[in-house]
């Protein structure tokens, strides 16, 4: 197994990303996307970089990346929207598409990477073999309509220019197009085999997100983790097993 960094250009960005491929003709590949404001340093948050090196283990080759504004990518990170990070997605598609030896593509994300992960398995029916979803954070149009992020509120109907999160500042464009984006519908069109896993005791995203994709797919297997939050950082190894168990069988 082989990990190099390359960068991706998406309409002049460079997007950042490390590319794990087997030593092997043909291989599975996973695309591993974060969730509001994550990155691929393991520093913020390791459920991801440990998945990904688990499924390496497994012979699977893998993809992580930066969205615009992101850990190493370029571009400011109050620009962020639904729609520009969909559109880092699919630069990250069409370079997995451009790999020699790629079999399958799973995709794998977690909160705000869930939603679009979810978003891109419709865009791309045809392209993806497997759907993982944690804690998948499709409340963000709920919360756009009622004027709530990370605990800040806003007036829905004058949005501001910027809200202040404290460590970052994000855009009013995020938040006047959030309330209008049809996350199901599009997910719905994806037909293949779908893992939705959702920490018991999130309090930031309520699993009733989780179990409204289960209800949208036709074959999809969901499951509370006992005790975990957002996060998923209780019962880690629960989650650890069912996302290979998923994927490798």
């Amino acid at each position: 197994m082989s990990e190099k960094d390359v960068t991706i250009m998406r309409d002049g960005l460079k997007l950042a990303a490390k590319v794990s491929i087997p030593d092997s003709e043909e291989y599975d590949l996973a695309i591993l996307a974060y969730g509001f404001v994550g990155m691929m340093d393991p520093k913020v948050n390791d459920l991801l970089p440990v998945i990904a090196e688990k499924l390496q283990e497994k012979g699977l080759a893998t993809v992580r990346f930066d969205f615009n504004g992101h850990g190493l990518s370029e571009g400011p990170l109050d620009n962020m929207s639904i729609f520009n990070e969909l559109e880092d997605y699919e630069a990250v598609m069409k370079y997995v598409s451009g790999l020699k030896g790629v079999k399958k593509i799973y995709l794998i994300g977690h909160s705000q990477g869930a939603v679009l992960s979810s978003m891109m398995a419709g865009f791309y029916a045809d392209k993806i073999s497997k759907l993982v979803l944690m804690s998948p954070a499709a409340t963000l149009v709920d919360d756009a309509r009622i004027g709530t992020c990370m605990g800040e509120e806003y007036d829905p109907n004058a949005v501001p220019d910027k809200l202040d999160f404290g460590d970052f500042k994000l855009n009013g464009w995020y938040f006047r197009t959030a309330k209008f984006i049809n996350i199901y519908d599009t997910a719905a069109a994806y037909r293949g085999p779908v893992l939705v896993l959702h920490g018991e005791d999130d309090k930031i995203v309520n699993n009733y997100a989780g179990r409204h994709y289960q209800a949208i797919y036709d074959d999809c297997e969901f499951h509370l983790i006992s005790g975990s939050d957002h996060g998923l950082h209780q019962n880690r190894d629960e989650v650890y097993d069912r996302v290979l168990n998923f994927l490798t069988d």
